[in-house]
């Protein structure tokens, strides 16, 4: 009797424990930085967008011209058809010690595209900027311990006090006061205790059971995944076709969201090709939008290799993103590359910890050359990627010209894939999403240049803002434009905790 209660009491905490199972989350790069102009206060600024809608977006704001007295943030619903008037602006607070950053939070109630309006004022006037953060659920949240304590321990009293209730009842409930329990009453006390805990443990595998079919259905609409995407090879003409499909996700948001794609800086898709595991081929190609929905790219020469594929869209309400697949390939003989496509080759990525610059060889003889402060990047903490261009001679080059209407362009890849961030002179937001948002800013408080004349940087230079979301091997391919010819240097760097 004993070895069948330590059982059934087994088997009880097994079933209290697969309730308390947790989900794992999204992984990716969700925040979201920008460096732009409000007026006379050159900003750079910092979203995090919670990982649950709704939830609290954590905003930091940083003037590096003009210190300022005051700023505001309002976030508006651009998703929506009809997104309402914009709420109250929310005040941020003075950062101690730094009198020209403020941070604070908003709150994003809904899945999709948000612009946060930063209002700044100070000595130098005011000034407004607008700039777009998308928002969607990217896991379930634990809960809390001292509450998950609290009911698994009511569960257990509760269930252990329905075997016992019924095995008393079985046992006593026919007896006359004063009665001893005879053989038969103790036997079927005992059967009662056995029955009842069977039951109880079938009604908690069943509760789990349900508990996990409702969090599957409940996470299918709410934590957001991309399309999914194919790509298959036609090895005879050498041309890439992806079709990307709609998930649930996608589905049940067709009544309210725009799904049409809209290009950015020129292109409906930017697609990246990186040969795996060394990331030592670097493909960024624009693949043309058919008439059927699929995407079809010719391929250049291509050497044979497992290749991770990254494809970058942008949807009509400005919502980015990045879908993902694999695919091996032979080698492709495929056609000289023309107009914003381009490739790079490097050896097989490595970490690099020194804080020193770092010196990229470039095709054509000149060279990129990393500039470092001496600060080695911190997870979640937003850094200035500062990349100058020299010529065979060591001299800076004064020909760069816009490479898509920008400075330049760069990825920032971990070594297992797990992060990919497309970034631009104005941060990690698509620039259709940017024009998007800044239709309603004062043409005079925009960032309108897009990094093309920074005033920190010098006509050879180019920089990036840019935060790691976690710690590991990363690789940053920097691509910019000389003389027509994209140029792409190549540089790893390990970010510790």
């Amino acid at each position: 009797m004993k070895k069948l209660m330590r059982l059934i009491v087994r088997a009880l905490l097994i079933a209290c424990v697969c309730l308390g199972a947790p989900a794992l989350a999204h992984v990716g790069s969700p925040d979201v930085f920008y460096e732009g102009d409000a007026g006379p206060y050159h900003l750079l600024i910092t979203v995090r967008p919670p990982g649950m809608i709704p939830g609290v977006a954590q905003v930091e704001i940083r003037s590096t011209t003009a210190p300022m007295s005051a700023v505001q943030v309002v976030p508006v619903y651009l998703t929506a058809k009809d997104a309402g008037l914009p709420p109250t602006p929310d005040p941020m607070q003075p950062v101690p010690g730094d009198p020209q950053s403020f941070s604070g939070k908003v709150w994003l109630m809904a899945s999709g595209s948000w612009e946060i309006r930063v209002q700044a004022d100070g000595p130098q006037g005011k000034g407004e900027l607008a700039l777009p953060v998308p928002a969607f659920a990217r896991r379930t949240l634990p809960m809390q311990r001292a509450l998950g304590g609290l009911l698994f321990g009511l569960m257990l009293f509760l269930s252990f006090g329905v075997v016992a209730i019924a095995g008393a009842a079985a046992r006593e409930g026919q007896l006359q006061p004063g009665e001893s329990e005879s053989a038969k009453n103790k036997r079927n006390g005992r059967i009662a205790v056995v029955v009842t805990a069977l039951v109880v443990i079938t009604l908690l595998a069943l509760g789990n059971w349900w508990w996990n079919v409702a969090a599957a259905d409940l996470a299918t609409g709410m934590l957001y995944k991309s399309p999914p995407l194919t790509a298959s090879l036609d090895k005879e003409n050498g041309q890439l076709t992806l079709r990307m499909a709609e998930n649930f996700w996608h589905e049940r948001r067709k009544d309210s969201w725009s799904m049409r794609l809209v290009p950015d800086h020129g292109h409906v898709m930017h697609l990246f090709l990186l040969r795996t595991p060394g990331l030592e081929q670097f493909y960024h190609l624009h693949p043309e939008l058919n008439a059927d929905g699929s995407f079809t790219v010719s391929l250049p020469h291509i050497s044979a290799g497992h290749y991770q594929v990254f494809a970058d869209i942008v949807r009509e309400s400005g919502f980015p993103e990045t879908m993902v697949t694999e695919i091996d390939l032979p080698e492709v003989t495929g056609k000289v590359l023309t107009g914003d496509d381009s490739v790079a080759s490097a050896s097989a990525i490595t970490a690099s910890p020194a804080s020193g610059a770092q010196v990229a060889q470039l095709p054509d003889g000149s060279r990129m050359v990393w500039e470092r402060d001496g600060t080695q990047p911190a997870v979640g903490k937003l850094g200035w990627f500062r990349f100058r261009v020299e010529d065979s001679n060591g001299k800076p080059v004064n020909d760069l010209e816009p490479y898509m209407g920008m400075a330049g362009h760069a990825v920032f890849v971990r070594s297992d894939r797990s992060v990919f961030a497309h970034v631009h002179p104005a941060g990690s937001v698509p620039m259709a999403a940017l024009a998007l948002v800044q239709k309603d800013v004062k043409p005079t408080d925009m960032d309108m240049n897009h990094g093309m004349a920074h005033p920190a940087t010098t006509p050879a230079e180019v920089s990036f803002p840019y935060g790691f979301p976690q710690p590991g091997d990363y690789r940053i391919f920097v691509q910019v434009k000389r003389s027509g010819q994209i140029e792409t240097g190549v540089f790893d760097t390990r970010i510790a905790n």
